[in-house]
């Protein structure tokens, strides 16, 4: 067994391991970090086959941004951990049924797809010819040269969302109040309190509550 084949079933082992444990931990953050192992397992098997950018696009995206604003979230709100295990063995037969469904299908697909014929001189020409540059570099001359259009098109697109996101965030809305970080910043003590002078006051007593007060005390 070579050294890649070990830490293919090293890293694969591991990452069966945390995927176990994001569906059995009872604290919520437990569940995320053990995630975001998982995630970091399957960038180094992405590594073994070669695949830098996906590797790389996996760890910065997944474990960078997705996975540290879940944690953010799951530990800011009052989760309720009592209460998300309960009816958990009622749905599990069901859940362990679609979960080997699902793990039979994709043996079957990736097990078809490892079982490759031999392709003519000319195609593995072309692919000995791609392995020996970096697939970062393959990935980024075919995508501005012959998907180029497609990525202009998905570029406006997510520039008008992030243009609507930003204006639907700032809309003016009579239920909500604003305040001005400038004025914040320039106020002093002066204008945080106000001390106001006034007069001693009195109130009037009714005599015959008076009289009657001091005969209940004699």
């Amino acid at each position: 067994m070579s050294v890649t084949t070990g830490m293919f079933y090293v890293f694969s082992t591991i990452m069966l391991l945390a995927a176990f444990r994001v569906i059995t931990a009872r604290n919520p953050v437990h569940a995320v970090l053990f995630l975001v192992l998982t995630f970091f397992q399957a960038a180094m098997i992405w590594m073994l086959l070669k695949a830098e950018f996906l590797s790389i696009a996996l760890v910065l995206v997944y474990v960078g941004a997705v996975m540290v604003l879940f944690l953010f979230v799951v530990m800011m709100i009052d989760v309720k951990v009592e209460g998300l295990r309960v009816g958990f063995w009622n749905h599990f037969p069901l859940a362990a049924l679609v979960g080997v469904v699902i793990a039979l299908e994709m043996v079957a697909v990736l097990m078809g797809g490892f079982r490759t014929a031999d392709s003519p001189d000319g195609v593995n020409t072309v692919l000995t010819g791609v392995m020996q540059a970096s697939n970062t570099k393959e990935l980024g001359v075919m995508m501005y040269t012959q998907y180029i259009y497609p990525l202009e098109i998905a570029t406006a697109i997510l520039l008008v969302a992030m243009i609507a996101a930003i204006a639907l965030t700032l809309r003016t809305r009579k239920d909500t109040k604003y305040t001005n970080p400038g004025d914040q910043v320039r106020v002093n003590a002066r204008n945080r309190m106000t001390v106001l002078k006034m007069e001693a006051t009195s109130t009037d007593v009714d005599p015959a509550l008076a009289a009657s007060n001091g005969e209940t005390k004699a």
